[in-house]
């Protein structure tokens, strides 16, 4: 009986093991603040899936998120001392998911203060 108890915790254990995801199995997302401001509330939606990334200082990147589904773009609101700026795609007709894997969308603000004009995003496959 002993011994059984000691395979069938050997066969859990190996079972747990193989069924962990590793990066290269999920699709990761983080946020780069590539301006001299600092954004707060920031808010990423990419249609499979939103996540609320807080704030990012200026030339920081957050932590990655996992996400169902990404494109070279998406939807992202954040505040810039207090004023809500925003990119809003439009849609994501002819456009191709990205494969799993690690990204950063990089954001960069400009010294505008029109909500929709202000941000850029640039993706970079890490």
């Amino acid at each position: 009986m002993f011994i059984m108890k000691k395979v069938y915790f050997l066969l859990i254990s190996i079972l747990l093991v193989s069924c962990t995801q590793n990066d290269s199995d999920l699709l990761l997302l983080r946020i780069k603040n590539t301006s001299q401001f600092t954004y707060t509330d920031v808010v990423l939606n990419t249609s499979g899936g939103e996540h609320n990334y807080g704030t990012v200082n200026s030339n920081q990147s957050s932590d990655y998120k996992t996400f169902d589904l990404a494109y070279r773009y998406a939807f992202v609101e954040l505040k810039i001392d207090g004023s809500t700026y925003t990119i809003q795609p439009i849609d994501y007709v002819g456009e191709t998911p990205l494969d799993n894997g690690k990204y950063t969308y990089e954001i960069n603000a400009t010294n505008s203060r029109n909500q929709y004009s202000r941000l850029t995003l640039t993706l970079v496959e890490d």
